[in-house]
């Protein structure tokens, strides 16, 4: 299980580090195939993964990737004008739909599709996007692993001992630290690039440690989710490691994030 682990984590960072640096229209297409994937995923768990209301959220999420390369449409007026056509789906297909499995058609499209563009959005749009796009990974898988291994090593005290009894406040401080460290030292070599000065990198490893803090929020709630449903993995597409989601929790709750504070901080 280890080792089958391992190895698609290797592929899979492998991956992300070749269609990130790609960026463009790859990157773009990446992630909406990948948004899909995870939105299929959640709507598997309320029973809708293949109805006419989850063929809709598909659509708008494609739709919505597609306005982030041409710019026809407001994202804001597209998302009510796709809220609207779901609404119209829930009334003249009623009572096919329950209520909930409605709202969590658009919490899917939103929680997934969108918050995951940022990814695409921040190496895109920012200046040195190029670079400060890693921030969203160091300080979730970063995040993760350093919490992982602080925790195993010195976790006493439980941060949630109902919803992940693993997770300990050790770990989670090991998280942040080791997420500050990681930017810190990725800011350090590739300072000149970045034209970054001391105040600079400092920003960059506090930007990351704020990151890595939500990005246990990210992780907590997608659990969270599967507790309410009695499932262990959201899929099954990356081997020891479960869906997409199981895989993006953390990225997905980060990315906005960083984004943001870039902008307003850098």
């Amino acid at each position: 299980m280890f080792k089958t682990r391992a190895i698609s984590g290797i592929v899979l960072v492998a991956v992300t580090l070749l269609v990130i640096i790609t960026g463009g229209p790859v990157l773009l297409c990446v992630m909406a195939a990948v948004s899909l994937i995870g939105m299929y995923e959640l709507y598997r768990i309320f029973g809708v993964e293949r109805s006419a209301a989850a063929i809709l959220c598909y659509a708008a999420a494609l739709c919505y990737y597609g306005d982030l390369c041409v710019s026809f449409l407001d994202p804001l007026m597209l998302a009510i004008l796709f809220l609207i056509l779901l609404l119209a789906v829930y009334v003249f297909s009623y009572p096919k739909y329950k209520t909930e499995q409605i709202f969590a058609c658009f919490f899917g499209f939103f929680y997934v599709a969108v918050m995951l563009s940022f990814i695409y959005l921040t190496r895109a749009t920012l200046e040195k996007g190029a670079y400060i796009v890693w921030l969203i990974f160091l300080c979730s898988w970063g995040s993760d692993t350093c919490a992982y291994c602080v925790g195993m090593l010195f976790g006493k005290h439980k941060m949630s001992p109902l919803l992940s009894p693993k997770k300990s406040v050790e770990g989670a401080v090991g998280g942040v630290c080791g997420a500050a460290l990681l930017t810190g030292l990725y800011a350090y070599l590739f300072r000149e690039p970045m034209g970054l000065s001391g105040r600079g990198m400092l920003f960059l490893a506090a930007i990351s440690a704020v990151g890595a803090l939500i990005s246990m929020v990210g992780d907590l709630a997608a659990s969270a989710i599967k507790r309410n449903y009695g499932i262990k993995d959201y899929g099954k597409l990356i081997p020891g490691h479960g869906g997409i989601l199981d895989r993006f929790d953390s990225v997905i709750i980060t990315a906005p994030i960083i984004f943001f504070l870039a902008s307003v901080i850098l």
